[in-house]
């Protein structure tokens, strides 16, 4: 019975996770693709630097949305009473999320980098931690501009802070590592941009500033 839980969080998890929402609102709403714009990736930031702010947040949105639930169903499907074992189902739903978000079995595995889903996963975990790490994050992005920094202390920070709270716990700490893991094997190339000083930057602030005017003029 046990195993059954397991296996279908996994396969619902990752087919919930397969859904990409950068592609659907590009191609529906902007009537664009987005794999085919700035970086190609089909995320949070790439949709921000290509039609702005309310459709990077709303890509961020639900994404996030897109990691809390198969968190919450985990968590709620072995206990939700904040025992180990809850916190195990809660992260293998999460896991199985962003595996779905990285490798969509929707679009030839072709998928985003799942920052967006870990923050989701996190908000069911630690949800204070979360605000006060984003807040961190986004304000380092307003200054420097750098997207996949902000992203490396919002995750980093947060799995630490977990790790340590379930420190002791070896199934916890493999599933962390497992997520800390993907999401920093997703932004290799990232990493490889830095290094040459050819990072994509996100100017925040002039996206924040044209939707301003923008309702200025309506």
């Amino acid at each position: 019975m046990i195993a059954l839980k397991y296996i279908l969080l996994i396969v619902g998890s990752y087919l919930i996770g397969s859904i990409n929402f950068a592609r659907i609102l590009s191609r529906n709403v902007m009537h664009g693709d987005i794999t085919k714009s700035g970086s190609g990736n089909p995320g949070t930031m790439n949709m921000l630097r290509t039609y702005g702010f309310k459709a990077g947040a709303l890509t961020l949105l639900l994404d996030a949305i897109k990691g809390l639930v198969p968190a919450l169903v985990g968590y709620f499907l072995f206990g939700g009473d904040g025992s180990a074992e809850s916190y195990i189902g809660l992260y293998v739903g999460g896991l199985s999320a962003i595996v779905g978000h990285c490798f969509p079995v929707y679009y030839k595995f072709k998928g985003g980098k799942g920052v967006a889903c870990v923050l989701g996963i996190f908000l069911v975990a630690r949800p204070i931690a979360v605000l006060i790490f984003f807040v961190i994050a986004f304000i380092y992005l307003c200054i420097f501009d750098y997207a996949a920094i902000a992203s490396f202390i919002f995750i980093t920070a947060l799995t630490i802070i977990e790790a340590f709270h379930f420190r002791g716990n070896m199934t916890i700490a493999l599933l962390l590592f497992s997520i800390f893991f993907l999401t920093w094997f997703m932004h290799r190339q990232n990493i490889f941009r830095m290094l040459i000083g050819k990072e994509n930057k996100v100017n925040l602030v002039a996206s924040l500033k044209k939707l301003g005017k923008k309702k200025k003029k309506q």
